[in-house]
């Protein structure tokens, strides 16, 4: 621990045997123990630490369970309401098709019938149109499979009408610029 000098220096001596006093056991070293001894040692110090991490991860994964399980459970709630707006602007339509049923039983005259359920239709179409729904123009244009099923092939009446739609079984539509349903098409062959 100490090396011995060659050459004995009086005032180096004495701090020598000052170090050396303080490091046997006396006084001055028995409270340093009992402090010691009071201490926490460091393997209680990592455990608290090691408590303090779990802690701190059961919480923090519990605050995101409990965000998972409520976020789940407002997509649903959206699914169950998402088309509420629709449906409630196509009521006074279906009203009106309750009153045109309810005319056509009394009705002598077939004209005044045909005319309220055009009415009624045209009413249904301005509805879903103003909720992004738009009609596909299909008849004279050519065959594109991205928006038309083709049903069958027909002669065309005419060179123009070859590998074009002569014919619309379905209409097809477009929801906000997307396909919503193909349009079933009888293509010019």
């Amino acid at each position: 621990m100490l090396k011995k000098k060659k050459k004995d220096d009086p005032e180096e001596t004495g701090v020598l045997n000052e170090e050396i006093n303080d490091s046997l056991p006396g006084d001055g070293q028995e409270t340093d123990q009992q402090a010691a001894e009071n201490a926490p040692s460091a393997v209680d110090l990592l455990k608290g630490e090691l408590q303090l991490a779990n802690d701190k991860y059961l919480r923090l994964y519990a605050e995101f369970d409990n965000f998972r399980r409520r976020t789940i459970k407002e997509r649903e709630e959206a699914r169950k309401t998402e088309g509420k707006d629709v449906i409630v602007s196509l009521l006074p339509v279906l009203d009106d098709f309750d009153r045109a049923l309810r005319s056509m039983q009394n009705a002598a005259d077939v004209a005044p019938v045909k005319e309220g359920v055009e009415l009624i239709q045209q009413k249904l179409k301005n509805t879903l149109t103003q909720k992004g729904l738009k009609e596909m123009e299909s008849i004279g244009k050519p065959f594109d499979p991205e928006l038309h099923e083709a049903i069958t092939n027909i002669p065309a009446p005419n060179e123009e009408l070859k590998g074009k739609i002569v014919d619309e079984m379905e209409k097809g539509y477009f929801l906000n610029d997307k396909v919503a349903r193909f349009a079933k098409v009888i293509v010019g062959a």
